[in-house]
């Protein structure tokens, strides 16, 4: 059973998303908030599998609210909601380490992407990931070598970056895809990144 809590300041909304949840009997909504501060005091209270929660509110926004949790549970499993495509939105959760960020518009990607980020993946929607590139690009150089990532792992980052599989990596670097999977846990440990998505982040961010 995945334990949510929504927050959004629309009413009309927040009642929406739990019928729309809880259809899924996997799926129990713990309690609603309509703003940053009820955010934080209900992820306390409760501390569920997921937030989901909307950007744009009074009092206290999604992001201000998300920081504070992550300040404290820096395992919690944030999903932030918009009707907004903001690029400054965008890269803040990344930043933050949202788990994701998805359109309202979009309900029907809203339960996947809720059973992805409880699985440990970090999801963001299509119109929102093409446009990660360009957001975190930066001109800065990272010093792979400073935390011990060998030029065959750099490789290996560069290729996820570019979108490709565990197969088509291999096949490109005549390697097995096991060994592509025991060089993508080594990367992923020595950079603290939680998944494939993060680790195509981080290497536009780092570009």
């Amino acid at each position: 059973m995945i334990k949510i809590i929504i927050v959004d300041d629309d009413c009309l909304v927040a009642d929406a998303l739990k019928i729309i949840l809880e259809a899924d009997s996997g799926i129990q909504v713990l309690a609603s908030g309509k703003d940053g501060y009820e955010a934080v005091s209900l992820y306390r209270n409760y501390q569920p599998d997921l937030l989901l929660m909307d950007i744009r509110m009074e009092k206290l926004s999604g992001l201000e609210a998300a920081r504070e949790i992550l300040s404290q549970y820096p395992d919690a499993r944030i999903l932030l909601l918009t009707t907004f495509l903001d690029d400054e939105y965008i890269v803040q959760a990344l930043r933050l380490g949202a788990r994701g960020y998805l359109l309202k518009q979009d309900y029907a990607s809203i339960l996947p992407a809720i059973q992805a980020v409880c699985s440990g993946q970090t999801v963001f929607g299509g119109e929102i990931m093409a446009k990660i590139p360009a957001l975190l690009n930066r001109e800065s150089q990272f010093d792979y070598n400073a935390r011990g990532i060998t030029p065959k792992e750099q490789n290996i980052i560069t290729c996820v970056a570019e979108g490709l599989s565990n197969r088509e990596i291999a096949e490109k670097l005549f390697l097995s895809e096991g060994t592509v999977r025991n060089y993508l846990s080594a990367i992923l440990e020595k950079l603290e990144l939680r998944d494939r998505t993060q680790l195509a982040v981080f290497y536009y961010q780092h570009r």
